[in-house]
């Protein structure tokens, strides 16, 4: 096992037990689209999967790293309003979905694809329909050099992500802390939770 899938490997069994986060339950409370496909965007350990099946979404998840992707077909195998993929972002096949989640997953998605990739993303969602994510800021410590290629934005490039929704939350975090393993860094992350504008708004 290399360095990189060590430490990915060290991570999900780290998380392995995490609860579903608050902004998931957000986004499924300002769904208004009627749709209820949820699509989650690096999925890991599949514990906002959990919590979204449970609402009564059919759910899509996916992840580029193999061994989230076998802990997750394990925990749903039973789950039929469940689909997991081994993909990546650039590769994903997005259905309309109500609720799109990207929770520290955008960070690692290729520079060179992003337009394309978050073209993807907000057209998959439908009007009334919500994204709920996290961005990479440019003084985040992985922001430059790191060990595989991020995505840094600035904070202008993000609010310009979202023309064709209505911003319901927006925050910035820019301080050091912890990573789920323990090791020091320091986050710039700019997280968002948005609805779907109709097109003659």
């Amino acid at each position: 096992m290399d360095k990189n899938s060590e430490t990915w490997h060290q991570y999900y069994q780290k998380v392995l037990t995490k609860k579903h986060s608050q902004e998931t339950e957000n986004a499924h409370q300002f769904n208004r689209s009627g749709c209820t496909v949820a699509i989650d965007c690096g999925c890991g350990t599949g514990s906002d999967i959990a919590y979204l099946a449970q609402q009564g979404y059919q759910v899509h998840g996916f992840d580029n790293n193999e061994d989230a992707i076998g802990l997750c077909r394990d925990r749903f195998t039973d789950q039929p309003s469940i689909n997991i993929s081994l993909s990546t972002f650039e590769t994903f096949r997005y259905p309309q979905a109500g609720v799109v989640l990207a929770h520290n997953s955008l960070f690692f998605a290729e520079p060179e694809a992003f337009p394309d990739t978050w073209q993807s993303i907000s057209n998959s969602l439908k009007t009334g329909g919500v994204f709920s994510g996290d961005f990479m800021g440019e003084k985040d410590s992985w922001a430059h050099g790191f060990r595989i290629a991020t995505t840094p934005l600035m904070k202008l490039q993000v609010e310009a992500l979202f023309k064709d929704f209505d911003i319901i939350q927006f925050q910035e975090r820019d301080e050091t802390g912890p990573t789920a393993l323990g090791r020091i860094k320091h986050w710039h992350t700019f997280s968002v939770l948005a609805v779907k504008k109709s097109a003659s708004n």
